[in-house]
């Protein structure tokens, strides 16, 4: 989930013929921050994000949406500053600034004018929210009461009760698998939120500027920032993703579509088949219109307008998912045709040219991963947080060039295992409003069989 406090209204574009690769530098500062920067001049603009391992995956038991609530207050008041004179300075400063939470990490992000007026004032205020947050207890209020209304209305839409219940069937035993509920956000008071935001210390940040400063000036700003931050050490650790067996859960729902989930826990940042998966993912269903799941589920069937598969590498093994929509009185046959495809994939790889199209669309497309300061901030920005090689963009062409359809077909066959794939159906079944006719007694909704 992502939180922004304002709208970007634009994005500055920085062809990437106009850079000669991204030259990342990295240091670790006097007060242990992480600091990555890439110079890149010629439009007066600096982007700076501030990275904690404070995501959703970190918050305590009973108290789901904890890390969310957090960062969603982060700029309601600092010292002697109140919401609205904070909101008035980024206008006046002529600053975007937004909060973010994912699952292993939350943060901030600034874009500010490079003007040193300007830019300094800007950083200035960004270390003072992060290391005085005053979380006001009646601003408090007022997000929790808009936080339990959007629950209520996530209720009401099947993609998002199809996508909670299917995380948690992935990990049923990990912080990957829970989500706030009414009655986790109504548990945390003020002082949760204090405490979570003692995991924004010096040695936990990274921090990535991107655009028009030097080296020198990077360096203090980046300081700035650490310096106005704690001491303390922060856990980084969270459990492994335990294998779960395949099953089959079907989730009733009063929509005439239905919502299909397959997947499972599959690989983790860094990995060294991550490429190989990239590959072979954009050619079973991650590429669009020449991807085989769009190909035979959707071109030549008819079963769903769209279809898709990705892997979310995350600090522990991230999903493997594969998603699609298609009406209640196929949904069985749209999901027969998935497996099919999937086993075929998996048994036999992608043909050559599969291997080639799809290597020459991600080598051509990956300029576009870069066309902006904003994007080669993120890119930066995930480097430093997991701590991959300061070459990881530089030396993505080489080797997505490098992967052979007999790797793709190793990885796929290690990391997608039909045994430990969840299926999940909402809206299947006979009756919008009774778990479907197959499923057996127990918990509701919940087929035991192979999916």
């Amino acid at each position: 989930m992502r939180i922004w406090r304002f709208v970007w209204v634009f994005l500055v574009f920085v062809p990437m013929c106009a850079r000669a690769g991204v030259a990342i530098q990295n240091w670790t500062n006097t007060r242990g921050s992480a600091v990555y920067f890439v110079e890149i001049r010629g439009l007066p603009i600096v982007d700076l994000r501030v990275d904690f391992p404070a995501g959703s995956a970190y918050d305590p038991p009973g108290k789901a949406g904890l890390a969310a609530l957090t960062w969603r207050l982060i700029d309601t008041g600092a010292g002697e500053l109140d919401e609205e004179r904070i909101a008035e300075a980024w206008v006046d400063l002529g600053a975007r600034f937004a909060s973010s939470v994912e699952a292993d990490r939350g943060g901030i992000s600034l874009r500010t004018l490079a003007d040193p007026g300007k830019r300094d004032v800007a950083v200035s205020l960004v270390a003072k929210l992060l290391a005085s947050p005053s979380f006001p207890a009646a601003i408090l209020e007022r997000e929790r009461d808009r936080v339990l209304a959007g629950l209520r209305e996530a209720e009401t839409k099947p993609e998002s009760v199809a996508r909670r219940q299917f995380r948690a069937a992935i990990y049923p035993k990990h912080p990957y698998g829970v989500s706030a509920t009414p009655t986790s956000v109504k548990a945390i008071a003020r002082a949760d939120v204090v405490d979570f935001s003692r995991r924004m210390t010096a040695r936990s940040a990274t921090i990535t500027l991107v655009g028009d400063l030097s080296r020198a000036e990077a360096e203090a700003l980046a300081d700035r920032i650490s310096l106005a931050l704690p001491d303390g050490e922060v856990s980084t650790d969270l459990p492994a993703a335990d294998a779960v067996a395949a099953r089959r859960i079907d989730v009733p729902f009063d929509a005439t579509q239905a919502h299909i989930y397959v997947g499972m826990a599959a690989i983790a940042r860094g990995d060294a088949d991550f490429f190989p998966l990239l590959l072979g993912n954009f050619i079973f269903g991650g590429g669009g219109f020449v991807s085989r799941l769009t190909s035979e589920v959707r071109e030549k069937r008819g079963y769903a307008y769209s279809v898709h598969s990705y892997f979310d590498p995350l600090r522990q093994a991230g999903p493997f998912q594969i998603n699609l929509q298609t009406r209640r009185e196929q949904s069985d046959a749209a999901l027969a045709l998935v497996r099919q495809t999937l086993e075929t994939f998996l048994r036999e790889g992608p043909s050559k040219d599969e291997l080639a199209r799809a290597k020459r669309n991600l080598v051509q497309g990956f300029a576009l991963r870069l066309d902006s300061n904003r994007k080669v901030l993120e890119q930066v920005a995930t480097i430093g947080f997991y701590r991959l090689p300061l070459d990881w963009l530089d030396r993505f062409p080489e080797r997505v060039a490098a992967v052979s359809a007999h790797q793709i077909r190793d990885a796929f066959r290690r990391r997608v295992r039909p045994e430990q794939m969840v299926t999940l159906v909402l809206a299947g079944g006979d009756s919008p409003s009774t778990p479907s006719a197959n499923a057996p007694s127990g918990p509701a909704g919940v087929r035991s069989s192979l999916p």
